[in-house]
């Protein structure tokens, strides 16, 4: 009797054992994704057999991964603008798709400014989810932060994105828009949501170092989910007691970050990357119909073959190097404008095309953004400061890596950046300092984007980019046509061509170290 009681006590003491640290430990997944651009079919990279990413396969495996346990499903930003889907929708498309995703918050990305505020305004109008902003002052809609309850936690999510942004996008996307240091925004809205949250996360876009670099300045945040560096973190990583993760591209791989937390602080995590892809995924009806719909009406419009490629053009390594595509979009620009030289931003270059037909499809892929071709009239010196500036960002594959025509340069990556450009020719003749060039590009650079203020300030007082109309406006513009999008200059060109055959040429060569 006396033991048949004593394993009674027993039992209820370890009961009450169970429920105690069950009521102390709480669970929580954040699923993740960033700088999906919208890729919202499976695509198959250059060099690569197998489909990759999709968003009908990401929506299956987010609602089973959801079922296990309390979820929160994150976006980094660049959400919106890239591939076709979203562009010729100006990312209606993408916010619809979101939608149906059930996505918990989104940071706004340097490419959500590409269609303009005004277009932006109203993408944040309709989602069904908060966008997050916390370092942008003067665009309506944007959240500093969001408190979501999660399960049995209060879970704030802080948003911040690349001040950047303020020159990655055109400048006319950007008039009147602050941009404020991403730790002093943050710092700012701890007080606020401390108090009233388990755990906060930065929904951060300002790429992987520079999310270390928060986490070691500002050391009470928990989690930084990030984007903007299209990183592969196959695991979380920590800086102090951060947790910082990011989900690599395109919808690809779907983040998945276990935590547990126990008296406010975790006390356990697990984070993997997941493959989606038609390989090992199943599609989820809903949004597969959705993604034909929008399907169809690209493919009315951009089906069209314009002309043959009779090699694999190369948009993948434009950020380090002389590519043949590169070389190509350069040279139209050049010939187009009549000017001695072209210059280009790596980055303006979204993707490759394989050898084959060319459609309309593939070109407007390549060359998403309303750009057109002006030229302006640069010194030397002026020339060779664009140079430098373009191969300063090197070491993280930043896009403002040129691409160029008429021009020849080497250059010495060891160097500081700043005195990384060795000898430069142009047509064929060393450069002279004190000599004027005409340099064709497009206007988003010279208004000053990718911080190629050489172009800008070769404009001078005479005149440069008008926040009215939208439009360049300088007598040292030796050509503009604000008519005629860049993409639809190169598809014209290709058509005339009919077939294309371009190569690198040596153009941008490396000294060996």
């Amino acid at each position: 009797m006396r033991r048949s009681r004593w394993a009674w006590t027993l039992g209820v003491l370890l009961a009450v054992l169970l429920v105690a640290t069950a009521a102390g430990a709480a669970s929580l997944r954040i699923l993740h994704i960033n700088d999906f651009h919208g890729f919202a079919q499976p695509d198959t990279p250059l060099g690569t057999q197998q489909e990759q990413g999709g968003a009908a396969y990401l929506a299956t495996r987010i609602k089973e991964l959801r079922r296990e346990r309390p979820t929160l499903l994150l976006a980094a930003g660049d959400m919106i603008q890239g591939n076709n889907l979203a562009n010729l929708f100006q990312g209606k498309s993408m916010v619809v798709l979101m939608n149906a995703l059930g996505l918990d918050a989104m940071v706004v990305g340097n490419h959500e400014f590409d269609f303009g505020q005004e277009v932006l305004r109203e993408r944040i109008k309709e989602a069904r989810f908060p966008v997050l902003g916390a370092n942008v002052e003067g665009l309506p809609g944007l959240k500093p932060y969001v408190i979501n309850k999660v399960g049995r936690l209060r879970v704030a999510v802080i948003g911040v994105v690349t001040p950047e942004t303020a020159t990655a996008t055109h400048p006319r996307n950007v008039v009147g828009l602050k941009f404020e240091a991403p730790e002093a925004a943050v710092r700012r809205c701890l007080p606020r949501v401390k108090p009233g949250a388990d755990l906060v996360v930065v929904l951060s876009h300002l790429g992987y170092a520079a999310d270390r670099e928060l986490a070691a300045q500002v050391p009470d945040i928990d989690v930084i989910v990030g984007g903007h560096s299209h990183t592969r973190l196959t695991e979380p990583v920590r800086v102090g007691n951060t947790i910082i993760v990011q989900a690599w591209e395109h919808g690809k791989v779907l983040g998945v970050l276990d935590v547990t937390v126990e008296k406010g602080k975790i006390t356990r995590i697990q984070g993997r990357l997941e493959d989606i892809s038609p390989a090992v995924g199943r599609e989820d009806p809903a949004v597969a119909r959705l993604v034909a719909v929008y399907s169809r009406e690209v493919d009315k419009k951009l089906e069209k073959v314009m002309g043959q490629a009779a090699v694999e053009l190369d948009g993948q390594n434009v950020r380090r190097q002389e590519t043949n595509l590169g070389n190509l979009v350069a040279d139209i620009i050049r010939q187009t404008a009549g000017a001695d030289a072209a210059l280009i931003n790596g980055g303006s270059l979204r993707t490759s095309i394989p050898a084959g037909p060319i459609r309309v499809k593939e070109i407007y892929n390549v060359l998403p953004f309303d750009n057109y071709i002006a030229a302006v009239r640069l010194t030397g010196a002026q020339l060779r400061a664009a140079l430098e500036h373009g191969l300063s960002g090197l070491e993280e594959g930043a896009g403002r890596f040129p691409q160029v025509s008429g021009i020849a340069f080497t250059f010495d990556p060891g160097a500081p950046p700043g005195s990384r450009v060795r000898e430069v020719t142009v047509g064929g003749q060393p450069l002279v300092p004190e000599k004027e060039y005409t340099v064709a590009t497009n206007d988003f650079l010279v208004a000053g984007g990718d911080g190629y203020v050489a172009f800008k300030d070769a404009l001078g007082a005479e005149g440069g980019y008008q926040t009215t109309g939208g439009m360049l406006n300088s007598p040292r513009l030796s050509y503009n046509d604000p008519g005629r999008w860049l993409r639809d200059v190169v598809g014209e060109y290709i058509q005339t061509q009919g077939t294309v055959a371009p190569r690198v040429e040596g153009r941008i060569k490396a000294l060996s170290k």
